[in-house]
């Protein structure tokens, strides 16, 4: 299996490189220290197809491959995390909805979605409950012809900007995994509310929330897939979500570095560049591999998990997910040391991608949990 780029991947790469360069990285600073969600800057993503770039051409979107999400997703991250995440989150659950949900869903909700007019939120994480799926405590009780929802949602991304949610609920309390069900859950429906957490670390300018569902009542019809197998129906997404947050950290690094590289010929100490001395060549020198390694183990998983390699994709995922995210630390973590006093303040964007690639080793499952996942895989 090969892991280089087509040539349409590589003009895929062009084009959000250039919208990266040219529309994203000169806000960045700005909407990272107000905390504010780019609305505009997405409507215009969503015209260069860089929205949900998953969501097939028949429902408004281009219908990529995974490595073509997996290249946008990097691009979108060298450019700005926070941003970034902002753009990349919006169709966070189109994927349930896409494979499992009825026609109507996806009519109605994928158009919305690719052409960013509407967000949607996946929520799955309960402040007890993150890496424990099937420890949820959420609620969905029969009531007739309809499911009344009730429980708490918490690090939602899209929370307080989402149109739409695939809320993951239990629907038979005592079988753990095999009681969870997938629900479509319109944000304005009674008793759905979200609080925004804008205290975060990074990615600043992506909207997080927690969420409240105090007798949210939906119809029969807004099960997505089967009552019962919310969770399974899930699995069939890890692989891909691992891969996506690889890409996140990939880009991340990158931008890292670039930023080392051009600061290494700016700065002059002793009468040159310091981009010159020795220390400072080994430092990019290995920055640079530990990227490079990076991205060719997201891309093998990527391809992996769009050939349905099931147990070796899943082992692979978590393989990129695991080394990209720590490695995107540690470059970032470079790079700022490449700065010297420069890096730790925000003249520079050397410390938010440090900031902004720590979340890459917690989220979509925590580094710990992709040791054991590779561990299992190894036998």
């Amino acid at each position: 299996m090969a892991f280089t780029l087509s040539d349409e991947h590589r003009a895929i790469r062009d084009a959000v490189r250039e919208f990266g360069d040219n529309e994203i990285a000169p806000v960045a600073r700005e909407h990272d220290e107000r905390k504010e969600y780019p609305k505009e800057l997405i409507e215009e993503a969503a015209r260069y197809d860089l929205v949900a770039p998953n969501i097939p051409e028949e429902y408004g979107g281009p219908g990529m491959d995974l490595l073509s999400s997996t290249v946008v997703t990097e691009e979108l991250w060298r450019a700005d995390p926070g941003i970034g995440s902002a753009i990349g989150s919006r169709g966070f659950g189109s994927s349930m909805i896409l494979e499992f949900g009825d026609e109507w869903m996806k009519e109605e909700w994928l158009t919305a979605i690719a052409g960013g007019e509407s967000a949607c939120a996946s929520a799955i994480s309960e402040p007890a409950h993150g890496s424990n799926v099937a420890g949820m405590e959420t609620r969905a009780e029969r009531d007739g012809d309809d499911w009344v929802l009730n429980g708490n949602k918490m690090w939602i991304t899209n929370g307080t900007v989402a149109d739409v949610a695939v809320v993951m609920a239990k629907t038979d309390p005592e079988a753990g995994k095999r009681g969870i069900s997938a629900f479509l859950v319109p944000t304005d429906t009674e008793g759905f509310s979200a609080e925004k957490i804008d205290n975060k670390l990074g990615i600043r300018a992506s909207d997080l929330a927690e969420l409240l569902l105090d007798d949210v009542r939906v119809p029969e019809e807004n099960v997505i897939g089967e009552v019962d197998e919310g969770f399974y129906q899930l699995m069939n997404f890890f692989g891909s979500g691992r891969v996506s947050v690889a890409a996140q950290a990939v880009g991340a690094a990158q931008g890292a570095l670039d930023a080392a590289l051009d600061y290494a010929f700016e700065r002059e100490q002793f009468g040159q560049k310091i981009g010159e001395f020795q220390a400072i060549q080994h430092k990019l020198a290995e920055m640079a591999t530990t990227v490079e390694a990076a991205r060719s183990l997201t891309y093998r998983a990527a391809g992996m998990v769009e050939a349905g390699e099931q147990r070796s994709a899943m082992k692979f995922a978590s393989m990129a997910k695991l080394f990209a995210s720590e490695s995107a630390v540690e470059v970032a973590d470079e790079g700022i040391q490449v700065h010297g006093g420069a890096g730790y303040v925000t003249d520079h964007a050397a410390e938010r991608y440090y900031r902004d690639a720590r979340i890459t080793k917690i989220y979509e499952g925590t580094s710990e949990i992709q040791k054991n996942i590779i561990a299992d895989g190894l036998r």
